[in-house]
Order: structure tokens, then sequence, then C-alpha cells
């Protein structure tokens, strides 16, 4: 994910976020806490939602002590007096899946999810060496990627796994159009590609509140990657696809995001993704026009920071991403093979 700019007209209701252990009251029946993560985006956005009798919670972080520590101060302050109903997850990121096995067992609930979530999470778990696979590491390496990077980005299903608990044996599937009623709202789901395949999303329509996941944040660009096992998947293209898609919802809806504030701003936010895109586009192709290009040579043209081999591997994955996407409106071309590295060429 990398840092943007973000314009004044989005709002933000809720400036500060609740402290650790807390929860904030977002809307009726809908509370918002905070679980600390490990990285440099250092926090997850859980939403605890008033299920009559209990609670409906949407969202882990991911398993290690501290954040079942965190959810154990939950469970004996603000949620206390009253059961758990119900764990809904986003998407299979360890941030958004980490801990729902550890907590569907703690308080003996279903987990709601895509099957797409729950067998993507399944597929890591089973295979984590897969994509060590020559086939796969042969991949970053014809785009350019230098053997130490290439390490890196083949064996990072080692650290999903660290961060991941095991998952419940069985689930309840959500699909696109699918309504669910929690507590005095129904909600309908709807889906998002790009960042996570089917990642899902909450809409209340009666009250114009969008709980959206990764999909659309504030400040940052959620990271949209090719990954080996796709190698001609074009997840930026169905990203703002997505993005294109909340032009249904109302602009005054009020966003609940994955990570960061809370906002308003809908519409406009979605406008400077996709603006945000476009303009990485332009330099590739600004790049591959003086020469033919390897896509981890676009790197550099795109991240103008040092990058450690963890940023580098998920920097290469993203400009591969609109390598993808600009061969597909066939704004880039194959160039050939040099030494074995695949290079392209503005079309």
């Amino acid at each position: 994910m990398t840092d943007r700019p973000t314009r004044d007209q989005l709002l933000y209701p809720f400036p500060e976020p609740p402290a650790p252990g807390t929860m904030a009251e977002v809307a009726p029946g809908i509370f918002w806490t905070r679980i600390a993560l490990p990285f440099q985006l250092n926090h997850v956005n859980i939403f605890i939602l008033d299920d009559g009798d209990g609670w409906a919670v949407l969202d882990t972080g991911i398993d290690n002590k501290a954040t079942r520590a965190a959810w154990e101060q939950l469970a004996a302050g603000p949620l206390a007096g009253r059961r758990v109903t119900r764990l809904i997850v986003t998407h299979f990121h360890p941030d958004h899946i980490g801990l729902a096995g550890w907590l569907c067992e703690r308080f003996d609930i279903p987990m709601l999810t895509t099957q797409t979530s729950y067998l993507g999470c399944l597929n890591i778990s089973l295979s984590p060496g897969a994509l060590d696979a020559k086939v796969y590491r042969d991949f970053y390496l014809e785009h350019g990627l230098d053997e130490t990077t290439t390490d890196r980005v083949a064996t990072n299903g080692h650290g999903y796994l660290r961060m991941v608990s095991a998952l419940p044996p069985t689930f309840q599937r959500v699909v696109a159009g699918d309504e669910l009623k929690i507590g005095g709202r129904v909600w309908h789901v709807m889906t998002g590609d790009g960042h996570a395949p089917e990642q899902a999303m909450l809409w209340c329509r009666e009250d114009k509140i969008l709980l959206a996941a990764d999909q659309v944040l504030a400040k940052i660009s959620p990271n949209v990657s090719v990954w080996a096992v796709d190698p001609d998947g074009d997840p930026l293209g169905l990203y703002i696809r997505s993005l294109r898609g909340f032009k249904n919802l109302p602009e005054d809806a009020l966003v609940l995001p994955g990570h960061q504030l809370p906002f308003y701003g809908l519409h406009e936010r979605s406008n400077e993704l996709i603006a945000h895109h476009e303009s990485r586009c332009a330099m590739i192709a600004e790049a591959s026009a003086k020469k033919p290009c390897a896509a981890a040579e676009f790197v550099p043209v795109i991240f103008h920071r040092p990058l450690d081999p963890h940023q580098l591997s998920f920097a290469f994955s993203e400009v591969l991403a609109h390598v993808n996407y600009m061969l597909g409106l066939g704004q880039l071309k194959w160039a050939g093979t040099e030494t074995g590295v695949r290079k392209v060429v503005t079309a």
C-alpha cells in the first residue's frame, strides 16, 4: 500500500482512532476498535455490530500473542455481558483472517466469508511451499527480478502461515447480492476485486453506511498485485472496475474502511485512486517509450524511495499489475526476450 495525498473534499467525522482496548460508536449500534499490527501499516480496523442479544465481529487481526491479548481485553471490557454471535471475514489477507480460527473456537461462533477467501487461505495453509516451485521462481526471474528478491517473493507463503491460525473446519458462504440481517439493520453483500479476490463489503442502504474493507482507503492505495500463480492476471483492471462500481452508491455514504480513518467522500476518493493508477501507467509508458524494459526496471520509475526486500517484492508485484493492465489495453506490447528476461515497449 502506498501513501497518497487526499483532497480536502474528504471529511473525517472521527478524527481520532479509539484507544487500545476500547470501542468508539461511529453509528448507532456500530462500534470501531483497532488491533495493532507489527508492520509499517500498524493497525487494522475492527468493526463490532450490535446483533440483538450479542455482537457480530468484522475481521480479526493477525494471529500472535498481542492480538489474542487484545481480544481478551475487549472480551473482558466493552464486549463483556453479551455473547459474540458470529465472525464476518472480508478477505483472506492475514490482518483480516489471521485470528479467525482462534476467535471462532474461543467464542464458539460461525465464520461467514466468501468462498474465495476461505479457499485462498486454506490453499496457502495446506501447501505453503508451493510458490517456491521452479515454475514460479522462473516467472519472477524472467520479469527481471534479482535472485535475492525472488527468494523473498517465492517464500511469502511461509510468512503468511506465521500470521494465520488454523481455519475453522467449516464456514458459511456469503456471495454478492446476499442480505445479512444483523441486529436491526439489513446489510447487502457486495464484493470487489483487485486488492483481494472476492473481497466482501457490507452496504446498509437505509443508513448509507459502507463497511468497505480494504477496497477503498482514505490516504493510501491498497496493494494491487500480480502473483506467479496467475501470471497473466489483470487485478488492476478488476480493481478499477470495482472502484467505478461505487458510483452506484451515494456520495454521502459513511465509509468504514479496513485501515485508517472513517470518511465521507466515496466518489471523490474512488476517482483519486483511479487517477493515481492512471498516472503510474503514464510513467511506465514514458519509460518504455525510450527503450524496452523488464517489469522490474519500472520499480524505481514508480517508487522513488529505498525499498527493503519485503517492500521490493510487493512493489514489483504491483508494477507488474500495471504492466499487465497496459498490455490488455494495447498500451504496451512485448518487445522480445533478452538474456532470458522478457521486456515490453510502448505500443
